[in-house]
């Protein structure tokens, strides 16, 4: 079951949520350093890590499930958020060149529809970037965070669902090896976590990153009549902290 989309926007505009999301960014900008002229599609909760690519991608949009919820962002300009059915998701075959999926994959219920319609909407050697929790890490053991919810996974675990799905792994990484605590010195500290984690204790990484491309000769999806994809759009004027 989906995190709440308020509990998500609470987590992010608290110290713990901003460090966090610093960290992560890092690694986020580290394997997709240039997007320049790319559509790229946030999924889940993603729009924390949006805001770097906007201006350099050439559409930034973020998609937000039903069963999650959904704020308009960003405050600063249009919306470009919409709520959808995680299963169908409103765009066309083929129109997107990169889909990050952040707090999206370790809720659904609908795991493999999910990844069927990130590959149906991928462009040919289209990229998705899976950032989920990580089995052995502490962030998945402790609740008091979303990434401390839902299933967890471990690099191989995702690398194999990925490959199931008609995607290949590429590269994989790992970040939050910082302990998820509020405590101001450890949070000052964080980079020098990261830094350290990164070179020598990478298995035990808070979450586990999977970059994959879409396998282009894979067997199509069987065609089927779609039903018609419903898009519902936030009330106007919608305020969010989130992203700013």
């Amino acid at each position: 079951m989906f995190a709440d989309v308020v509990d998500l926007r609470e987590f992010y505009s608290a110290r713990l949520g901003q460090v966090a999301r610093r960290m992560l960014v890092r690694r986020i900008r580290a394997l997709w350093p240039d997007v320049s002229g790319m559509r790229l599609m946030g999924l889940g909760y993603a729009t924390p890590y949006l805001r770097p690519f906007l201006g350099e991608a050439e559409r930034v949009m973020a998609l937000m499930p039903a069963a999650q919820g959904v704020l308009r962002w960003p405050n600063d300009g249009p919306n470009q958020v919409v709520l959808a059915d995680e299963s169908e998701l409103p765009l066309p075959d083929f129109s997107i060149d990169r889909v990050l999926l952040v707090h999206g994959l370790e809720f659904s219920e609908q795991v493999r529809p999910l990844l069927k319609e990130v590959w149906r909407v991928l462009a040919g050697g289209g990229r998705v970037l899976v950032v989920v929790p990580n089995r052995r890490g502490i962030w998945a053991r402790i609740d008091g965070t979303p990434f401390g919810q839902g299933y967890p996974y471990t690099t191989r675990q995702l690398s194999r669902l990925l490959r199931e799905e008609n995607f290949t792994p590429e590269r994989n990484a790992g970040a939050l090896y910082m302990p998820p605590t509020r405590h101001r010195i450890l949070l000052r500290s964080a980079g020098v976590f990261e830094g350290i984690g990164g070179r020598w204790f990478g298995t035990v990484a808070g979450v586990v990153m999977v970059e994959a491309t879409k396998e282009i000769y894979a067997r199509p999806v069987a065609a089927q009549k779609r039903k018609k994809r419903s898009v519902l759009l936030p009330m106007p004027g919608t305020p969010s902290p989130v992203g700013r």
